[in-house]
Protein backbone atom coordinates (compact mmCIF):
# COMPACT_ATOMS: atom_id res chain seq x y z
CA UNK A 1 0.00 0.00 0.00
CA UNK A 2 1.18 3.49 -0.83
CA UNK A 3 2.64 5.77 1.86
CA UNK A 4 1.27 9.31 1.64
CA UNK A 5 3.53 10.87 4.29
CA UNK A 6 5.40 10.18 7.50
CA UNK A 7 4.50 11.42 10.97
CA UNK A 8 6.95 13.06 13.35
CA UNK A 9 8.67 11.30 16.24
CA UNK A 10 8.81 12.65 19.77
CA UNK A 11 11.77 13.11 22.05
CA UNK A 12 10.73 11.05 25.10
CA UNK A 13 7.58 9.06 24.23
CA UNK A 14 7.90 5.39 25.20
CA UNK A 15 6.60 4.31 21.79
CA UNK A 16 8.24 6.76 19.37
CA UNK A 17 10.73 8.81 21.39
CA UNK A 18 14.09 9.03 19.69
CA UNK A 19 15.83 10.48 22.77
CA UNK A 20 14.38 7.86 25.13
CA UNK A 21 16.79 4.91 25.51
CA UNK A 22 13.87 2.63 26.51
CA UNK A 23 11.61 3.63 23.60
CA UNK A 24 10.38 1.24 20.93
CA UNK A 25 11.48 3.97 18.47
CA UNK A 26 8.45 3.28 16.28
CA UNK A 27 7.88 5.23 13.07
CA UNK A 28 4.40 6.02 11.74
CA UNK A 29 3.24 6.32 8.13
CA UNK A 30 0.05 7.86 6.77
CA UNK A 31 -1.38 5.48 4.19
CA UNK A 32 -3.49 5.97 1.07
CA UNK A 33 -6.52 4.24 2.65
CA UNK A 34 -6.63 6.79 5.51
CA UNK A 35 -4.95 4.52 8.04
CA UNK A 36 -1.70 4.92 9.95
CA UNK A 37 0.86 2.11 9.96
CA UNK A 38 3.90 1.34 12.09
CA UNK A 39 6.17 -1.57 11.18
CA UNK A 40 7.89 -2.78 14.35
CA UNK A 41 10.06 -5.65 15.51
CA UNK A 42 9.82 -6.48 19.18
CA UNK A 43 12.93 -8.00 20.77
CA UNK A 44 13.55 -10.63 23.45
CA UNK A 45 13.68 -7.99 26.19
CA UNK A 46 10.01 -7.19 25.34
CA UNK A 47 8.87 -10.67 26.34
CA UNK A 48 6.40 -11.85 28.94
CA UNK A 49 6.82 -15.59 28.68
CA UNK A 50 9.67 -16.89 26.51
CA UNK A 51 9.04 -16.55 22.78
CA UNK A 52 6.20 -14.03 23.07
CA UNK A 53 5.85 -10.28 23.44
CA UNK A 54 4.31 -8.92 26.64
CA UNK A 55 0.63 -8.09 26.07
CA UNK A 56 1.01 -4.71 27.77
CA UNK A 57 3.51 -3.66 25.12
CA UNK A 58 1.05 -4.66 22.40
CA UNK A 59 -1.64 -2.47 23.98
CA UNK A 60 0.87 0.37 24.30
CA UNK A 61 1.45 0.32 20.53
CA UNK A 62 -2.29 -0.04 19.82
CA UNK A 63 -3.02 2.99 22.04
CA UNK A 64 -0.40 5.10 20.26
CA UNK A 65 -1.80 4.04 16.87
CA UNK A 66 -5.28 4.99 18.06
CA UNK A 67 -4.29 8.61 18.66
CA UNK A 68 -2.05 8.82 15.60
CA UNK A 69 -4.87 7.57 13.37
CA UNK A 70 -6.47 10.97 13.96
CA UNK A 71 -3.32 12.68 12.72
CA UNK A 72 -3.47 11.09 9.26
CA UNK A 73 -5.50 14.03 7.96
CA UNK A 74 -2.90 16.51 9.26
CA UNK A 75 -4.92 17.60 12.31
CA UNK A 76 -2.72 17.08 15.37
CA UNK A 77 -5.71 16.87 17.69
CA UNK A 78 -4.69 15.54 21.07
CA UNK A 79 -6.83 13.51 23.36
CA UNK A 80 -6.85 11.18 26.29
CA UNK A 81 -7.92 7.58 26.14
CA UNK A 82 -11.23 7.12 27.95
CA UNK A 83 -11.72 3.47 27.08
CA UNK A 84 -9.79 0.75 25.34
CA UNK A 85 -11.00 -2.74 24.48
CA UNK A 86 -8.35 -5.18 23.34
CA UNK A 87 -8.64 -8.68 21.96
CA UNK A 88 -5.57 -10.86 21.83
CA UNK A 89 -5.82 -13.33 18.94
CA UNK A 90 -2.39 -14.98 18.86
CA UNK A 91 0.88 -14.59 20.76
CA UNK A 92 3.27 -12.20 19.03
CA UNK A 93 6.73 -13.73 18.68
CA UNK A 94 9.68 -11.41 19.02
CA UNK A 95 12.33 -10.91 16.33
CA UNK A 96 9.78 -10.82 13.48
CA UNK A 97 8.40 -7.67 11.90
CA UNK A 98 4.75 -6.99 12.62
CA UNK A 99 2.68 -4.03 11.52
CA UNK A 100 0.53 -1.89 13.76
CA UNK A 101 -2.32 -0.20 11.96
CA UNK A 102 -5.09 2.15 13.01
CA UNK A 103 -8.00 4.00 11.44
CA UNK A 104 -10.72 6.38 12.62
CA UNK A 105 -14.15 4.73 12.80
CA UNK A 106 -16.10 7.57 14.43
CA UNK A 107 -15.42 11.29 14.79
CA UNK A 108 -17.60 13.64 16.82
CA UNK A 109 -17.01 17.14 18.17
CA UNK A 110 -15.62 16.02 21.55
CA UNK A 111 -14.47 12.44 20.95
CA UNK A 112 -13.23 9.99 18.36
CA UNK A 113 -13.01 6.21 18.10
CA UNK A 114 -10.36 4.20 16.37
CA UNK A 115 -9.88 0.59 15.37
CA UNK A 116 -6.33 -0.72 15.69
CA UNK A 117 -4.62 -3.98 14.79
CA UNK A 118 -1.27 -5.72 15.00
CA UNK A 119 -0.78 -7.99 12.02
CA UNK A 120 2.01 -9.62 10.07
CA UNK A 121 2.71 -9.11 6.38
CA UNK A 122 0.48 -12.07 5.50
CA UNK A 123 -2.51 -10.53 7.26
CA UNK A 124 -2.51 -12.69 10.39
CA UNK A 125 -4.16 -10.67 13.17
CA UNK A 126 -2.36 -10.93 16.52
CA UNK A 127 -4.25 -8.28 18.49
CA UNK A 128 -6.92 -5.69 17.86
CA UNK A 129 -8.26 -2.78 19.79
CA UNK A 130 -11.13 -0.33 19.86
CA UNK A 131 -10.28 2.95 21.56
CA UNK A 132 -12.31 6.00 22.51
CA UNK A 133 -10.51 9.32 22.96
CA UNK A 134 -11.75 12.53 24.49
CA UNK A 135 -10.45 15.48 22.45
CA UNK A 136 -8.60 17.96 24.65
CA UNK A 137 -6.41 20.99 24.02
CA UNK A 138 -2.79 20.51 25.04
CA UNK A 139 -3.05 22.93 27.96
CA UNK A 140 -5.61 20.60 29.59
CA UNK A 141 -3.26 17.62 29.22
CA UNK A 142 0.10 19.10 30.26
CA UNK A 143 1.25 22.46 31.58
CA UNK A 144 3.93 24.43 29.72
CA UNK A 145 4.04 21.91 26.88
CA UNK A 146 4.79 22.68 23.26
CA UNK A 147 3.84 19.89 20.85
CA UNK A 148 6.33 21.13 18.25
CA UNK A 149 9.11 21.15 20.87
CA UNK A 150 8.36 17.60 22.07
CA UNK A 151 7.79 16.16 18.58
CA UNK A 152 10.55 17.73 16.50
CA UNK A 153 11.82 14.75 14.50
CA UNK A 154 10.70 14.05 10.96
CA UNK A 155 13.11 11.37 9.77
CA UNK A 156 12.59 10.93 6.05
CA UNK A 157 13.53 7.40 5.07
CA UNK A 158 12.36 7.16 1.45
CA UNK A 159 9.71 4.51 2.19
CA UNK A 160 6.94 4.95 -0.39
CA UNK A 161 5.11 1.63 0.04
CA UNK A 162 4.56 -0.86 2.83
CA UNK A 163 3.63 -4.35 1.77
CA UNK A 164 1.00 -5.96 3.95
CA UNK A 165 -2.15 -7.93 3.37
CA UNK A 166 -4.96 -6.32 5.38
CA UNK A 167 -7.71 -3.79 4.87
CA UNK A 168 -10.10 -2.30 7.41
CA UNK A 169 -13.70 -3.15 6.63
Amino acid sequence: MKVISKQKNAKMCFVCGLDNPHSLKAHFYNMEDGSVISPITYRQHHQSFPQRVHGGLLVTLLDELACRAYWVNGDYQLGVTTSFEVKYKKPVPYDIEVIGSGIIVEDKSRMFKTCTKIIDKDGTVYAEGLATFLKLPIEKIAKDYDLHEEMPYLIEDGITEIDYNYTFS
